[in-house]
């Protein structure tokens, strides 16, 4: 049976206009041979969640830089329980203070990499906790 690529959905949620390392991350990505779906700026939580959903990712990855890391990644883990896709991982990465962290992984995100988090370490990441996946028939 083939291998299925590791499927990634980026997203920038909210009003944060500043993409560069949404960008960089989702071409690293790439590059390491997983699919992915940048959802580009300025998206509310219903669109990511909708995206995910419909692209039957594996991941969804936030980029913020805004300060409202606590209220969207709850907003999106919440929702992908409601839409019952809670099997899909949330990863983070921006600026949020070390004392959030904690809160974020409580909320059910599996990590948050944070200013000066080489590509690498994101890549390696994603393979061990979502190695790729045998194509499922259909």
């Amino acid at each position: 049976m083939e291998q299925r690529r590791i499927r990634v959905l980026i997203a920038k949620p909210g009003l944060d206009g500043h993409d560069r390392g949404a960008k960089v991350i989702a071409r690293a990505l790439r590059d390491a041979g997983m699919e992915v779906i940048y959802t580009g700026l300025r998206q509310t939580s219903d669109m990511i969640v909708s995206a995910a959903v419909q692209e039957d990712v594996d991941v969804v990855g936030l980029s913020i830089l805004s300060g409202a890391h606590l209220h969207y990644f709850k907003e999106v883990t919440d929702k992908l329980k409601e839409r019952g896709a809670d099997d899909i991982l949330v990863f983070g990465g921006g600026i949020v203070p070390d004392e959030d962290i904690p809160k974020l992984k409580a909320m059910g995100v599996a990590e948050i990499f944070t200013p000066g988090t080489s590509t690498q370490e994101v890549v390696q990441f994603l393979r061990e906790r979502l190695p790729e996946r045998k194509a499922q028939e259909v």
